[in-house]
C-alpha cells in the first residue's frame, strides 16, 4: 500500500501542476479564458486531490469552483478581485502540495479559505454518496479514460544516461573517420589501378605473363571490395547516425525536466511577497514547459528568485506615479523561459521605473572601477557593470534589497553554469535581466580556433558567421578599429580585436599591409564583436568537462574538451569574452590592429564546385566556402557541372551537388563521375531537401562521400563535412 500511495502522489504531482499552470495561462488573459475549462481544470484536481486524501487541497479545489460556478452563473466575466482571489487559492493549494511532495507540515491555509468562503460540509458517507443528488452546477459524469502510467526515475540516473549517449556520440565520430579512411584507400586503389593500366598501355607489350595477368586481376579485386566495404561502411555509419539521433531523443525525456517542475512555484513566492509589502502586483509565467537538464535548472533557481525579488523591489513605483506615466496600478512581472540556440533563455522583466544609468555610473566610480568622465558612456556599458560587487542602485538596504552584492552573485552563478547574465532597460520603461544558460552542460557543438599558438573552442549558439577579412576593409571608429558588415540585410559596424589580444589585455601592435584573417563574429542579443584568429581548425559536438584553469581570467571559460589525437582545446566564455571588451574597449582599442595569421601566404587554397540550378542557394553556399578561404567554381545542373569538370582549367577538389535538377540530376552526375576515369577520385557531397532512406541510400551506392538535408542545413555542418573530406 505504501508503494501505491507513493505512486499516486506521484501522478498528483504532475497533475496538479499541469492543472494549476493551465488555469493560470487562463488568468494572464481573464478577458478571453475559457471559465468553462477553467472550471474542469479544478473540477479534476478537486477529485485528484480527493484520490491522494489531500483533504485541504480538496476543500480549496472546491470552493474556488464554486467562486467559477458563480462567475459562469453571472456571466459578467472576471473582474480583478475575483482574479486575485482565484490566485490565492491557487498558491494556497501549490502550497500545500509542495509541503506534500518534501514530507514537511502542511502550511496554514486558513487565510486562503476564509477568502474563499467557509470550507465545505465533511465529505459524505458512501450511503449519503448514493442517495444524495449531484450539485446543479456540476458536469455530468464523463468517461473516464486512461490514466497515464508513471515511472520515477532517479534524476542521477538520467545524468549517467545522458553522459553514456555523449560517449557513444564520441565512439561513432572516431567510426565516421574510419569510414573516410576506407573511402581515401578505395580512391588511392582505383588510381593504382589506372597507373598499372597506363604503364601496360605505354609499353606496347601485347604479351602479358600469368602473373601480370593475376596481379590485375587481384588489384581489380581489391579496388572493387574496397568500393563494396566503403559502401557498408557508408550505410551501417547513416544508421547508426539515425538510431543515434533517436536515441538521444527519448533519453532527453528523462535526462531532461520542464522548467515548470523547479521554477512553477515562484509566481506563488512572487505575489506572496508582494502582499506581505502590500503592493498590488500582476505576474505572469510563460514557456515553462521547455526542458533542460535539471541541474541547470536547479543552478538557476536561486538566481531567478532573486532577480524576482529585485523587480519587486526596484519596480515598486506609488500609484500616482505609475498612473502618471501611463501604467496600469499594478506592477506587471513576468517570467519567461524559452530554448533558443541550444541555450535555455530565461528573462524577467517588470513595468517599474527602469535601471537608473546615473546611480549604477556612481557606484562603478566609487568603487574604482570607472573614471569620472565628461564623455557619454554607451549604456550597455554602464549596464554590464551591475553586476560587478558593490555595485548597486537600490536607494536604501531594506529586507528585499541588498548591498550591490546579489548581482554579484547572480553573474557569479551564470557564469560557473557556463552562461551569462546581462541587465537593460526596456521600452518605453521597466527593466529585464536575460539569463542564458546551456540546455545541457556537458554536450556543446563548438567552432574549435588556433590563436597565439594555442587551441580554442566557442560554442556555436553565440556564433553569428565566419568570415576572412584583410586590414585594408578596416576602419577606425571612436578610436575603435571595426569592420562594415552585413547582418540580416543591413550594414553594421562592428568592432574587431584578435582574440588573443583579448585574452591576454596585449597592446596591439600595427597590422601587416594587406594581410588577411579568419575571424569569428559572436554576438548576444544585438552587440556583435569580431575575433580573429590565426585559424579556423574544425566545428564539432563534443563533452566539456570542468576545469579550473588559472592561466585564463577567471569567468572566461566554460571548461575544456578533447578533439581528435587527444589534443585539448579551453572552451572559452563567448558572452564573457563580450563583456570583457565591454568593460575594457578603450584600453584595447588604444592602438591599431594586428591581423596578420603565420603560414597565411603558403597556405593550400582547395576550389569547390557548386552545383544547383537555385541562384540563391548557390549564392549563400559560394558566399559560405569563400568566408572560409576555399575558391568556388559554379554550376547551374550536372551537364553544367560535367563541362566545367572537362574545360576548367583548375584543379577541382570536391563537388557539393543538389539532386533535383533541370537536364541532369545529382545522381546521374554523380554516376557519371564515377564512371569517369579521370574524376572517379574525385570527393561529391549530395545536398537536397529530399531524405528519404532510398535516397539516402541511392546516393551513397553511388559513392557520394555524404549526404546533407537541407530541411536541417547548417553552414557548419557543411563546413565540418568538407573538412573531414579535403
Amino acid at each position: 500500500m505504501a508503494d501505491l500511495r507513493a505512486q499516486l502522489l506521484a501522478a498528483f504531482d504532475i497533475e496538479h501542476r499541469e492543472h494549476l499552470e493551465s488555469v493560470r495561462r487562463a488568468l494572464a488573459a481573464p478577458e478571453d479564458a475559457d471559465l468553462r475549462e477553467m472550471f474542469r481544470r479544478l473540477h479534476s484536481l478537486k477529485g485528484a486531490a480527493r484520490a491522494v486524501d489531500l483533504e485541504i487541497v480538496e476543500h480549496l479545489a472546491h470552493r474556488l469552483e464554486e467562486r467559477l460556478a458563480q462567475v459562469i452563473d453571472g456571466g459578467a466575466g472576471l473582474d480583478a478581485a475575483t482574479v486575485d482571489l482565484i490566485h490565492l487559492g491557487l498558491d494556497a493549494i501549490e502550497a500545500q502540495a509542495d509541503a506534500q511532495r518534501e514530507g514537511a507540515p502542511p502550511p496554514d491555509a486558513a487565510r486562503a479559505l476564509e477568502a474563499l468562503g467557509a470550507a465545505p460540509a465533511p465529505r459524505p458517507t458512501p450511503q449519503a454518496k448514493a442517495t444524495a443528488p449531484s450539485p446543479p452546477d456540476e458536469p455530468p459524469p464523463q468517461v473516464q479514460e486512461r490514466s497515464p502510467e508513471y515511472v520515477r526515475v532517479d534524476a542521477e540516473l538520467g545524468q549517467r544516461l545522458n553522459e553514456a549517449l555523449h560517449h557513444l556520440s564520441s565512439e561513432v565520430q572516431i567510426e565516421a573517420a574510419q569510414v573516410e579512411l576506407t573511402q581515401r584507400l578505395r580512391r588511392e586503389a582505383g588510381q593504382l589501378e589506372r597507373l598499372w593500366r597506363d604503364m601496360r598501355a605505354r609499353s606496347g607489350d601485347s604479351r602479358t605473363s600469368n602473373r601480370a595477368v593475376a596481379f590485375e586481376a587481384a588489384l581489380q579485386t581489391l579496388t572493387r571490395d574496397l568500393g563494396e566495404l566503403a559502401r557498408r561502411q557508408s550505410r551501417a555509419n547513416w544508421a547508426v547516425g539515425e538510431s543515434l539521433a533517436a536515441l538521444r531523443e527519448q533519453i532527453d525525456e528523462i535526462a531532461l525536466a520542464p522548467a515548470e517542475s523547479l521554477l512553477g512555484d515562484l509566481g506563488r513566492m512572487v505575489r506572496d511577497l508582494a502582499r506581505d509589502q502590500g503592493l498590488e502586483v500582476e505576474v505572469r509565467t510563460e514557456g515553462l514547459e521547455v526542458r533542460a537538464e535539471r541541474r541547470v535548472l536547479q543552478a538557476l533557481r536561486e538566481p531567478i528568485i532573486h532577480l524576482l525579488r529585485n523587480a519587486v523591489s526596484h519596480g515598486a513605483e506609488a500609484p500616482a506615479v505609475r498612473q502618471a506615466a501611463g501604467k496600469s496600478e499594478r506592477l506587471h512581472i513576468t517570467l519567461q523561459a524559452r530554448a533558443r540556440g541550444g541555450r535555455l533563455e530565461v528573462r524577467i522583466a517588470d513595468d517599474g521605473p527602469g535601471p537608473d544609468l546615473g546611480r549604477i555610473e556612481a557606484a562603478a566610480i566609487a568603487r574604482g572601477l570607472l573614471t569620472a568622465s565628461q564623455t557619454p558612456r554607451h549604456p550597455d556599458e554602464i549596464l554590464a557593470l551591475a553586476f560587478e560587487p558593490g555595485v548597486s542602485a537600490a536607494k536604501a538596504v531594506d529586507r528585499l534589497s541588498g548591498r550591490g552584492m546579489g548581482l554579484s552573485a547572480v553573474g557569479q552563478s551564470l557564469a560557473a553554469l557556463g552562461g551569462s547574465a546581462r541587465l537593460r532597460a526596456r521600452q518605453p520603461f521597466g527593466a529585464e535581466v536575460v539569463l542564458s544558460a546551456p540546455l545541457s552542460a556537458a554536450r556543446q557543438t563548438l567552432v574549435a580556433v588556433e590563436a597565439g599558438g594555442a587551441l580554442f573552442g566557442l560554442p556555436s549558439f553565440a556564433i553569428r558567421s565566419l568570415l576572412r577579412l584583410r586590414s585594408g576593409e578596416l576602419e577606425i571608429v571612436e578610436g575603435v578599429p571595426s569592420a562594415r558588415i552585413q547582418i540580416d540585410g543591413s550594414d553594421i559596424v562592428t568592432p574587431v580585436i584578435p582574440l588573443n589580444a583579448l585574452l591576454n589585455e596585449a597592446v596591439l601592435e600595427p597590422p601587416a599591409p594587406g594581410a588577411a584573417a579568419p575571424m569569428v563574429l559572436i554576438h548576444r542579443g544585438d552587440r556583435h564583436l569580431l575575433l580573429a584568429v590565426d585559424d579556423i581548425v574544425d566545428v564539432r559536438e563534443l563533452t566539456v568537462q570542468d576545469l579550473d584553469d588559472s592561466r585564463i581570467a577567471p569567468g572566461l571559460t566554460l571548461g575544456a574538451a578533447i578533439l581528435d589525437e587527444d589534443r585539448p582545446l579551453l572552451v572559452l566564455n563567448p558572452e564573457a569574452l563580450i563583456d570583457r571588451w565591454l568593460r575594457n574597449a578603450r584600453r584595447l582599442s588604444a592602438s591599431a590592429l594586428g591581423l596578420a595569421p603565420k603560414g597565411a601566404e603558403t597556405k593550400q587554397v582547395r576550389t569547390v564546385l557548386v552545383v544547383d540550378d537555385s541562384i540563391t542557394t548557390r549564392t549563400l553556399e559560394k558566399s559560405i566556402l569563400e568566408a572560409q578561404g576555399y575558391r568556388v567554381l559554379l554550376a547551374v545542373d550536372g551537364v553544367d557541372a560535367l563541362n566545367t569538370l572537362r574545360s576548367s582549367d583548375t584543379l577541382i577538389d570536391l563537388v557539393v551537388a543538389d539532386i533535383e535538377m533541370p537536364r541532369m540530376d545529382g545522381f546521374a552526375l554523380l554516376q557519371a563521375i564515377k564512371a569517369d576515369a579521370a574524376f572517379a577520385r574525385l570527393p561529391v557531397i549530395l545536398m537536397t531537401s529530399r531524405d528519404d532512406e532510398a535516397d539516402v541510400r541511392r546516393g551513397l551506392d553511388l559513392g557520394a562521400e555524404a549526404y546533407i538535408t537541407k530541411q536541417k542545413f547548417d553552414q557548419r555542418e557543411l563546413l565540418a563535412t568538407i573538412g573531414r573530406i579535403l
